[in-house]
């Protein structure tokens, strides 16, 4: 009998701390990460795979997974509802002998925004729907010249 009490009581403790992390988590208000410091509702915005919108990042993760594949160092010399290009570089890592122990390594290359378009999570923002990289030089194995991303909604 003492058994199935403190099981239950275990139980009944472990509900009420799901309970007060669940609600505290949905009644918090936005980060600084969620709120767009940096955007209005009348220019496109980048979404990122961690659902934060902003205009001009000077980063952009693209291998949301594991890492592997960013964009650093991104100068933008256009920004519109028609479309937005930049250069910068793409650091990506060559996974050689595994990706744990890979290098990373830097590649030129020219990004090009389109396809804006209302945004679901936030139909009061448009928002660009693909990402094209044109690597002028040398490349990462395995990437064409141009390689294009359907970018989140």
């Amino acid at each position: 009998m003492r058994g199935s009490l403190v099981g239950t009581a275990v139980t009944l403790a472990a509900g009420a701390l799901l309970t007060a992390t669940t609600t505290t988590a949905t009644a918090s208000p936005p980060t600084d990460a969620m709120t767009p410091a940096r955007t209005s509702s009348s220019q496109p915005v980048l979404v990122d795979c961690l659902w934060h919108r902003t205009v001009r990042p000077d980063d952009f993760l693209l291998a949301c997974g594991d890492g592997n594949s960013r964009l650093t160092g991104l100068h933008w010399d256009k920004w519109s509802p028609h479309g937005a290009t930049a250069v910068g570089l793409n650091l990506v890592n060559d996974c050689k002998p595994y990706c744990a122990a890979g290098t990373f390594h830097a590649y030129p290359v020219t990004i090009r925004l389109d396809g804006s378009q209302r945004w679901k999570k936030h139909p009061e923002f448009q928002r660009y729907s693909r990402m094209s990289l044109t690597y002028p030089g040398v490349r990462p194995d395995g990437y064409k010249q141009v390689m294009d991303y359907p970018l989140w909604d």
